[in-house]
């Protein structure tokens, strides 16, 4: 995956696209930035984090925009958005989310609202990077409210 970030840079650079270099820049640096942290080259999974945690960012300072009513950062974010997408796994539909939390479900067997954690603790490692985690955390409140 780093080496199609590095392809894709010097191809951003030579057809000028701003956006798309400014994107891959910021992912390169969150990358090294976990690289001398952890003193290590990171493993595909990890880079599948970094660029989940910026889709993240852009996603919640989208609702600070939209609530402020500049439209033109919410486009802009939407843009990079657009560009972090294409270096992410094919994320999970709805529905087999809803299929893996009932196989976990049948696994924990939760009581009631209060087990939230017991199921959160065995999905996320099962989902983690192929699906957003707030579509997981309501499928699970919905069927936790179902018991």
């Amino acid at each position: 995956m780093k080496e199609r970030l590095m392809e894709d840079l010097k191809a951003a650079m030579k057809s000028q696209d701003k956006t798309k270099l400014a994107v891959i820049r910021m992912v390169k640096a969150a990358i090294q930035m976990d690289e001398i942290a952890k003193g290590r080259s990171l493993e595909d999974a990890e880079l599948v984090s970094i660029l989940s945690k910026q889709i993240k960012t852009r996603k919640e300072a989208n609702v600070e925009f939209e609530k402020a009513g500049r439209t033109d950062l919410v486009e802009q974010n939407n843009k990079e958005i657009e560009v972090l997408n294409v270096y992410m796994p094919k994320m999970m539909e709805e529905t087999e989310i809803e299929k893996l939390v009932k196989e976990v479900f049948a696994k924990v067997n939760p009581t009631g609202p209060s087990d939230i954690g017991k199921i959160m603790r065995e999905i996320a490692p099962l989902v983690k990077g192929k699906a957003d985690m707030s579509l997981v955390n309501s499928i699970i409140k919905k069927n936790l409210e179902n018991l």
